[in-house]
């Protein structure tokens, strides 16, 4: 008899359920309903579950640690954020729940190759020409 397609391995429901909390938790930080981003630590205590277990079995499903998946989903939202609003990189980094606005420069130039601001003026010409 074959497994039923509605259960989904314990590795999988993890990873589904990690997904999950990342975007509910993006939308908070988002809507300004979070002061702070979370660790990995803060998904495992919601899944209820070691923060190392969770660490590889994301690693395992995705290819991914939790932290690649919220680094990624940050530079995202800051990308989309710089070319769709005309908010300052401060403002930007401040929505983000970086405290200091140079921290949130460092990781967008660490993760980018160039500032937040060099990536809004870069964006917005190859959209005018």
């Amino acid at each position: 008899m074959p497994v039923p397609k509605k259960i989904l391995s314990r590795k999988d429901e993890i990873t589904t359920v990690f997904l999950q909390i990342m975007e509910n938790h993006f939308e908070d930080v988002l809507n300004g309903k979070a002061d702070d981003m979370y660790h990995s630590k803060n998904f495992a205590e919601l899944m209820f579950i070691h923060p190392v277990h969770l660490t590889n079995t994301i690693k395992l499903t995705t290819g991914k640690s939790p932290c690649d998946w919220m680094e990624e989903r940050t530079i995202a939202e800051a990308q989309k954020m710089l070319v769709e609003t005309d908010m300052s990189v401060a403002d930007i980094a401040f929505k983000l729940t970086y405290k200091e606005p140079t921290n949130f420069i460092k990781f967008f130039r660490g993760m980018c190759g160039i500032t937040p601001l060099q990536y809004r003026k870069k964006v917005l010409q190859e959209q005018n020409t």
